[in-house]
């Protein structure tokens, strides 16, 4: 209680011990004026009374103010401490801007990660360092946010894929680089391997790395330096223009997967799980082959009914075979997961075939079998209802799941009445992304741990999204440009607006802005990038590459969102360089994830 309160409480107490006193006399008074009694010395006892009960007033009143203050003041401190006056602090002016590009980067953060990624293309990795492969110098189990890899700095890659023990880059020349304890136990650092085979794209399996060259080439390399360099090594093919052909013995083994082809077809799309890859031709044709050393397919994934390792044809282990299953299909796309394989026509059917554990090929398997050894056709149609016409535009697969992406288009109807105006009327068709499979680290980005999920649940986070384009005055959907499933968790790179054409021309609020990132599912390796450990069931944003470690998503101030820079021709080293024409893509693996400058 403070001393005002304590003033307040004493005139409150002195009032009511007045009060009390009047209220004294008055009885004295009433009983004064009452009719006086038959026998004399009346006056004399009302006069008593009245000077008594003043007398026992003026007694009672000191001691009975001293108690009632001595209950409620406050103990006062022995030793009275000094107030501290307020001190007024005025927010520092912001700092002015010297230039137009200092004020964009001010006005966006986007516009500034833009920037950069022309400035220092490179390799962001972040998630699980056993093997090295983040940061070969590095003795850290886990890398739990962005960092650089050294090696790869101011370099454009063409391909990049990352597990926790071995790493596998594409170079600029098509040549391939390899690191990480998996690679070499005694010196993790990269090496370039695999030389002069043009390649353009990677994948990779438990041991080994299947490549494609420009010219349709298959090959299965090995991911352990000691096989490299100890495996058997084949001969040297020249081009057929060449007067001396074969020249020698490749510097590093590998094995040729090429399957046997007509003329003018060509292999143009590889995919690989832990113990099998998928081989697609010019023609529409599938291919599979065994990509393991150290197991053979043996859950239908090849698409081949019957086929082990006991029943296998003759020749080599890892021969390719023909998918009959999908002859007079002209297939588009193939995806495959860890131990599964899923296809897309060209009509926008999907087939799916291999392990199904946990409901990853999209349907539930008859009489409990827990895979399915030939290609078999998702009911999509059943997906919508009477009202849209769906459409499947790209899958994708990892680990234990798999997705899809469909664009519903609405029925027309010519008669409706509501028909709002074009800036107002969002799109006849909208852009949805489904999923199924394992959801117990959250991969399926649906908000839920399901362990097994047979049918396509509809990623609520990632579908019907649109935004307003000012140049056509109109909404339009927002589509998924690009997918990365890794072994358990997942990326999305949203098709939305971008724009990389600011220049010094423009004023100084003109900005570039590039795609967004969301990434979901586990997070025990810290593979989000979020800084922490703990899985993410719905898609979510993380922050920029060179944020500051700290800052969450709550502190809407501080948080600067991840974009990476779309497809633009550019000059590199802050337009003081080289011009080349380059994007940013974001890579998902088994427990590590990364971005990297890609031509």
């Amino acid at each position: 209680m403070n001393a005002s309160q304590a003033a307040i409480r004493r005139a409150a107490v002195r009032a009511q011990a007045r009060h009390s006193l009047l209220a004294t006399a008055r009885q004295v008074r009433y009983a004064s004026n009452a009719a006086p009694p038959r026998r004399g010395g009346g006056k004399f006892i009302g006069f008593a009374a009245v000077f008594g009960g003043a007398a026992a007033g003026s007694y009672f009143y000191p001691k009975v103010m001293a108690k009632f203050e001595h209950e409620q003041e406050p103990e006062q401190p022995t030793k009275k401490k000094a107030t501290r006056k307020a001190e007024l602090q005025f927010e520092n002016p912001p700092e002015r801007a010297a230039t137009k590009e200092e004020t964009r980067d001010i006005l966006s953060s986007q516009h500034h990660q833009v920037k950069e990624s022309w400035k220092h293309p490179g390799i962001y990795a972040w998630g699980s360092n056993v093997g090295r492969v983040i940061d070969p110098n590095s003795k850290e189990k886990y890398v739990k946010l962005p960092r650089r890899v050294a090696y790869f700095d101011d370099q454009i890659l063409r391909d990049l894929k990352l597990t926790q023990w071995f790493g596998a880059a594409v170079t600029e020349k098509g040549d391939l680089v390899q690191w990480g304890l998996g690679f070499n136990k005694d010196d993790p650092s990269p090496l370039p391997t695999l030389t002069g085979k043009d390649i353009i794209k990677i994948d990779v399996s438990a041991d080994r790395i299947i490549a494609l060259s420009r010219k349709g080439n298959v090959y299965s390399i090995p991911s352990s330096y000691e096989d490299l360099e100890g495996g058997l090594k084949e001969e040297q093919v020249r081009s057929s223009w060449s007067l001396w052909g074969n020249t020698g013995k490749e510097l590093v083994h590998f094995r040729p997967l090429t399957p046997s082809l007509g003329r003018g077809e060509t292999v143009i799309d590889i995919s690989a799980g832990e113990e099998h890859c998928l081989m697609l031709t010019s023609k529409g044709r599938v291919f599979s082959a065994a990509a393991s050393a150290l197991e053979f397919p043996s859950k239908g994934q090849m698409g081949i009914p019957g086929l082990s390792w006991d029943n296998r044809p003759a020749g080599s282990y890892d021969q390719p075979h023909e998918v009959l299953g999908l002859k007079g299909f002209v297939i588009d796309q193939i995806a495959a997961g860890a131990h599964h394989s899923v296809a897309l026509d060209n009509t926008g059917k999907v087939f799916s075939f291999g392990d199904n554990s946990f409901g990853q090929l999209g349907f539930d398997t008859e009489f409990g079998r827990a895979s399915v050894d030939s290609p078999s056709l998702l009911a999509t149609n059943r997906l919508y209802g009477n009202d849209s016409i769906p459409t499947v535009t790209s899958i994708a697969a990892g680990g234990n799941n798999s997705f899809l992406s469909i664009d519903a288009a609405e029925r027309i109807r010519h008669d409706d009445p509501k028909a709002l105006a074009l800036s107002k009327r969002l799109p006849r068709t909208t852009s949805d992304l489904w999923a199924f499979g394992q959801g117990v680290y959250g991969t399926l980005g649906t908000g839920r741990w399901s362990h097994v999920s047979p049918r396509p649940t509809k990623v609520k986070a990632l579908s019907a999204l649109f935004e307003f384009n000012e140049k056509s005055n109109a909404m339009a959907p927002i589509k998924l440009k690009a997918l990365s499933i890794g072994t358990t968790h997942c990326s999305a790179v949203l098709g939305n607006l971008t724009e990389t054409s600011v220049s010094s021309t423009n004023s100084a609020n003109a900005i570039n802005w590039g795609s967004d990132v969301l990434l979901w599912g586990g997070n025990e390796h810290y593979q989000l990038g979020t800084g922490k450990r703990t899985n993410m069931n719905t898609p979510t944003y993380i922050g920029a590459l060179d944020a500051e470690p700290g800052v969450s998503q709550g502190d809407q101030s501080e948080f600067h969102r991840l974009c990476i820079t779309p497809r633009s021709t550019v000059r590199l080293d802050g337009g003081k360089g080289r011009k080349v024409t380059m994007e940013q893509k974001i890579e998902c693996g088994k427990y590590v994830t990364a971005v990297y400058s890609a031509v």
